[in-house]
């Protein structure tokens, strides 16, 4: 092994050192765990955030804890950056290498270590998928409650580190409220668990933190969620609306009236025309906005919850009310809502926004994220969990015009802002990474955001993980 690595020597050096890192990691990790060749790191220079790219130093794809901790701990002891990634479905570049990084990917720990109905948990590794969860388990009545809509690709490694949600998050919460206990390696290599099967561990809530941490306190390597019974009966039902901002209005009402759908998203006619095209969801195609709610429970509670709803509805001038007959309805009305990025992919390229703000700002922050958008001469579909008021305009833009592609992101900009004036916050679900983090500053202080970096730094003090993400880079300490 190699002296400690400077990656501000001359540059003959620092290719000489890259070369050393490659072939200790070689001594490290089996062949079919390490990507080193040039065209074979192509498919992690990016992640579904895709206007930055970085080709990494390395990639290792660990197929154990212990791995990990070998990993971890060489580029520990060498000053050598780490990028945690999953998937790499992340919207907001936080899997993101560096060139000086090594990148370590958990998807080849991949399996599922223990199903414990008794006790309504599942022990998977940090590569499992999250939709995996719910199919090894459907067959006994039981699901993984949170649903994003790469579900089908990302990882459970990757939900943990940006604290993902999904439409139904609304009432069984986000994956901080489905996480028991994870096993994490930190930068040392040292491993150690937080939490477990029990519902509430004792001491500091460990777990809490390190749930949404962007992958830049450890390395999570194990997972024990939450297994939740299926209900009864499921029906989502479509709502049609002259304006965005009558189905917004509608919205607050009907959380406001203590009626807790199992979900409510929103979609604008752009977004509507866009995953009818699609999905021939059977989406109404005469409305200015949609509302795809779900209610749950037995056919009498069903009845009950959508009655108080339609009531709710007709006093927002509803158009349109359909309810699903079948479950091939709801499936179809659930693929045109799970394949919205997907299908605006086809016809545009895309930034999609994670802004939240409260429900009673909903209709204002809506007509004012239009208003943004006709300033600088762009579309905009909107499509989101209008049930906890996590926005996801998807900001439409040619990324072949660096100029349109300059206009769409100071939208985006502007619209994050408005959430935030609004009294929301940055993020929902997708995290900070790199997309948000010079916006840091307009949501937070200076003395919050020092605390955020201590919190960090007692994990890290070397800063060596996923760095160059969530805090500004101005005013970071130094590594």
């Amino acid at each position: 092994m190699s002296d400690t690595i400077s990656f501000l020597a001359p540059r003959a050096d620092v290719l000489a050192r890259r070369r050393q890192i490659v072939a200790d990691l070689i001594d490290l990790l089996p062949p079919e765990c390490l990507v080193h060749e040039a065209r074979e790191l192509m498919p992690f220079e990016t992640d579904a955030f895709v206007s930055y790219r970085r080709m990494p130093l390395a990639v290792a794809l660990p197929r154990t804890t212990a791995e990990v901790a070998a990993v971890m701990k060489y580029c520990h002891r060498y000053g050598v950056p780490v990028v945690p990634r999953g998937a790499g479905t992340s919207l907001s570049g936080g899997a993101i290498p560096q060139e000086d990084a090594v990148v370590i990917c958990v998807s080849k720990m991949n399996r599922i270590l223990e199903i414990d109905l008794a006790n309504r948990v599942a022990v998977v590794e940090a590569g499992v998928t999250n939709l995996n969860i719910s199919e090894s388990v459907s067959a006994d009545g039981f699901f993984y409650a949170p649903d994003p809509s790469s579900q089908l690709a990302c990882t459970i490694g990757g939900n943990i580190g940006m604290n993902s949600g999904g439409a139904h998050c609304l009432k069984y919460g986000v994956t901080t409220n489905n996480l028991l206990g994870v096993k994490m390696v930190l930068t040392d290599g040292t491993v150690i668990d937080f939490g477990g099967k029990a519902l509430d561990a004792g001491g500091y809530d460990l777990l809490g933190l390190v749930c949404g941490h962007e992958g830049q306190l450890g390395i999570v390597t194990e997972a024990t969620v939450r297994l939740i019974a299926k209900p009864e009966g499921a029906r989502p039902v479509l709502f049609g609306f002259d304006t965005s901002e009558e189905a917004g209005s509608c919205v607050a009402d009907i959380i406001a009236s203590g009626i807790i759908p199992v979900a409510i998203e929103f979609m604008d006619k752009p977004a509507i025309e866009i995953c009818e095209a699609f999905a021939k969801a059977g989406y109404p195609l005469d409305v200015g906005a949609l509302l795809i709610v779900e209610v749950e429970g037995s056919e009498a509670e069903m009845d009950d919850m959508l009655k108080s709803i339609v009531e709710i509805a007709r006093k927002h001038g509803v158009k349109t009310v359909r309810e699903c007959q079948s479950a091939t309805e709801a499936a179809l009305i659930w693929k045109g809502r799970k394949s919205a990025f997907g299908a605006t992919g086809r016809i545009a390229d895309y930034i999609c926004m994670d802004g939240t703000v409260p429900l009673s700002q909903l209709s204002y922050v809506l007509t004012k994220t239009s208003e943004i958008i006709d300033s600088y001469g762009l579309r905009v579909a909107n499509v989101f969990h209008a049930g906890d008021g996590n926005m996801h305009p998807l900001i439409l833009f040619n990324a072949n015009d660096p100029e349109d592609a300059a206009r769409a992101e100071a939208a985006g900009m502007e619209i994050l802002k408005l959430c935030v004036d609004a009294g929301g916050c940055l993020t929902g679900e997708h995290g900070v990474g790199i997309e948000k983090r010079d916006l840091m500053r307009h949501q937070y202080s200076e003395a919050d955001l020092e605390q955020q970096m201590a919190a960090r730094a007692a994990f890290d003090p070397a800063w060596l993980l996923n760095p160059s993400k969530v805090f500004p880079l101005e005013g970071r300490p130094a590594a």
